[in-house]
């Protein structure tokens, strides 16, 4: 049984009377999380990995244990966690640090990334997953490629008279996308044909953060080891839905934030695949496979004057004072969502999901209806059908995404998204440019009252 009050008593913000349906953006935090903060600062409010006083000795050993835990919950050996301050800085740490530092050993060169690479990204990518790898085409000149979905062959019908197909053609506005456009499905054929021997690198989301689209990522893992390609999977939209195992994705790289899974802003973690972490090691520089952004204090076994050589594992990728309020905040709501179940916080998501697809979808089916939906929608809305999750993009015509959340903020107290989402090139795709769409995202702390709220407050204002 899913105990929707008692989670909701958790998050002080909805007493207020708020609906919020903008967890994609970021989630609340509930009391444990900030109680675990504010433990730190109240009772051992010390630095990690240096001294040797009881202060220092618990925040160490606290700070590893929230590393134990976030591991675990994605099911990664801790040495194989760096905790970093969002995803952001988790594929910007990968883009850079396979240009210069990856090894020979696997299959990149001794250079890394060089002249006439492929690296492969997805139409649905965020910004965070697309600019480090536009970075990367210019900084070490290797090409980059989009995957976008195979439009769709036109039915074949009767031919129709010259004044009713002008018609047709007449009635679509300049830049609307069509059916399959708006859907931007992405199946594994369209993978198939971008990913090839001379691919290097895919960094593909594992659910859009516009559209709550699930990608097949286990398939595209397929496709990178037969190819001896890299994966990396942004995965900010999928670690706080449903349950995932970064061993079973087959992913060598993985991202996400804490904010978006009940955590403190400016936390996150990066997975590294034991064997790139190791790959350095071998060289005896310490460096391992993958470059540091950044190196300092705390990072090091050794140095002169004129070399260094880095600590193993993930704590080279940890230089200088870390969040460690923010950690434990994260080992925290890892915590929380194990206690409620993972399993139980998708079922109950899909729910949500398809209350809220579904409604929406009535209403664009209305007579002279405004509604207009983007994303794959079967009506489902489920993960477990690879389809999609609680996120919902659409607009309403003649009314600007901006005006339409101002309005059920202002008249409901409903807080959604709305903008291009960090996706122009999406959004431009889509024949929407920088106004984007309104997204509403659904959480564990959500009810199916406010989602039929909304679906009011849709009909009747607008």
């Amino acid at each position: 049984m899913f105990e929707t009050e008692r989670i909701r008593a958790d998050f002080a913000i909805l007493k207020s009377g708020v609906i919020y349906l903008d967890s994609a953006a970021t989630s609340l935090t509930p009391e444990p999380v900030l109680d675990a903060v504010l433990e730190y600062y109240r009772d051992y409010n010390a630095n990690i990995g240096r001294g040797l006083h009881r202060l220092t000795r618990r925040a160490t050993q606290e700070y590893e244990e929230a590393r134990s835990k976030v591991a675990r919950f994605i099911g990664a050996e801790p040495q194989e966690l760096v905790f970093t301050k969002n995803t952001t800085e988790g594929i910007n740490l990968v883009a850079s640090g396979l240009g210069s530092g990856l090894g020979s050993g696997l299959g990149l060169g001794s250079r890394g990334l060089k002249k006439g690479d492929k690296v492969v990204v997805s139409l649905l990518e965020h910004h965070s997953n697309l600019l480090p790898w536009i970075r990367a085409k210019s900084r070490f000149e290797v090409d980059l490629e989009v995957v976008k979905p195979e439009p769709e062959a036109e039915p074949e019908s009767e031919p129709k008279a010259a004044g009713e197909e002008a018609g047709k053609a007449g009635g679509k506005a300049a830049g609307e996308a069509g059916g399959g456009e708006k859907e931007c499905r992405l199946k594994i054929s369209d993978f198939e044909r971008v990913i090839d021997e001379r691919t290097k690198v895919v960094a593909v989301t594992q659910v859009s953060n516009a559209l709550g689209s699930v990608l097949p990522v286990k398939e595209i893992a397929r496709l990178c080891k037969e190819n001896g390609a890299l994966l990396l999977v942004d995965a900010a939209q999928s670690v706080p839905h449903f349950p995932l195992n970064v061993k079973e994705l087959g992913c060598d790289f993985l991202a996400f934030s804490g904010h978006k899974m009940l955590g403190p802003t400016g936390t996150g973690g990066l997975f590294v695949r034991q064997e790139i972490l190791e790959e350095g090691e071998r060289e005896g520089k310490g460096v391992g496979g993958l470059e540091p952004l950044t190196v300092g204090g705390g990072a090091v076994e050794d140095a002169s004057f004129l070399d260094y050589r880095l600590k193993a594992g993930c704590e080279k990728f940890e230089s200088g004072t870390q969040n460690i309020a923010g950690a434990l905040g994260l080992g925290a709501a890892v915590e929380y969502l194990e206690k409620v179940g993972m399993k139980k916080v998708k079922a109950r998501e899909e729910r949500l999901a398809k209350q809220l697809l579904k409604g929406l979808q009535e209403l664009e089916e209305e007579e002279r209806s405004n509604v207009e939906i983007y994303g794959y929608r079967n009506g489902s809305g489920t993960a477990a059908a690879g389809e999609r999750i609680g996120t919902v993009s659409f607009n309403l015509k003649g009314t600007s995404p901006d005006e339409v959340a101002s309005r059920l903020d202002r008249e409901a107290s409903i807080a959604v998204r709305s903008g291009h989402h960090c996706c122009i090139p999406l959004m431009k795709h889509l024949g929407l440019g920088a106004e984007g769409t309104v997204r509403a995202s659904v959480y564990l702390y959500n009810t199916e009252e406010e989602v039929e709220k909304f679906l009011e407050a849709v009909e009747s204002a607008f």
